[in-house]
């Protein structure tokens, strides 16, 4: 979790960078002409919540026998960051990276870490800008489960907790809009929802995730 926490803020500090020394360039010249030449760029950060749910799963006991059955549920908390080059009025391309927790009782907790290349349309509408996108990558899932010290009537000792980690190939169509309070400075609010491509588990939480943050264009 702590790699993945440090690749968001890398990612933040990147999109500040950019920004400013691209405030800093005078010479006002496009790499791109045309109708898909460069239209300027933007960078932030996002918190987000939602609510996800797995499918139903069996844990089991050391020696095979099953425990109990259960689904794990809730609203996640997480942050990311996001950045995007803008090419004639509507195409929007680059890239983000998210951590997203779901936490449960007894210090259980299900992270999803993910990240790739998106890319949107936008429409803009005076202060309002309308978007829908995608964005295509890879993550991975860290899951501990604790039982806690009883179930039911059964006192359980060693074999209350699981821990499983898994990768998958992610795909998060996504939907939402920024209103501009400055030139420089936009809120954001999108909706998203991870698709699982590649490997897909019974214990993988999946639903809608609001965004609400801040971007920084030029």
């Amino acid at each position: 979790m702590k790699n993945r926490l440090a690749v968001v803020i890398a990612l933040i500090c990147f999109n500040v960078a950019q920004l400013s020394a691209a405030d800093s360039d005078t010479t006002g010249m496009r790499p791109f002409g045309g109708r898909f030449r460069f239209n300027g760029y933007s960078g932030g950060m996002l918190l987000h919540t939602g609510y996800v749910q797995s499918r139903t799963f069996t844990l089991h006991a050391a020696d095979g026998a099953g425990v109990t059955r259960m689904r794990l549920r809730g609203a996640p908390l997480g942050i990311g960051g996001a950045l995007r080059v803008r090419f004639g009025k509507h195409l929007r391309i680059g890239g983000e990276g998210c951590v997203s927790t779901l936490y449960g009782r007894h210090d259980s907790y299900q992270t999803l870490g993910w990240g790739g290349v998106l890319a949107d349309c936008a429409w803009e509408l005076e202060r309002w800008t309308l978007f829908v996108g995608g964005t295509f990558g890879g993550g991975s899932v860290t899951n501990l489960v604790s039982l806690g010290s009883a179930l039911d009537d059964y006192t359980l000792e060693q074999d209350n907790l699981l821990y499983r980690k898994y990768s998958f190939l992610a795909l998060a169509p996504f939907f939402g809009a920024e209103y501009a309070v400055t030139d420089k400075v936009h809120l954001m609010i999108k909706s998203d929802y991870i698709v699982n491509l590649s490997n897909w588990q019974d214990d993988y939480v999946s639903g809608p995730r609001i965004y609400f943050g801040f971007m920084f264009c030029h």
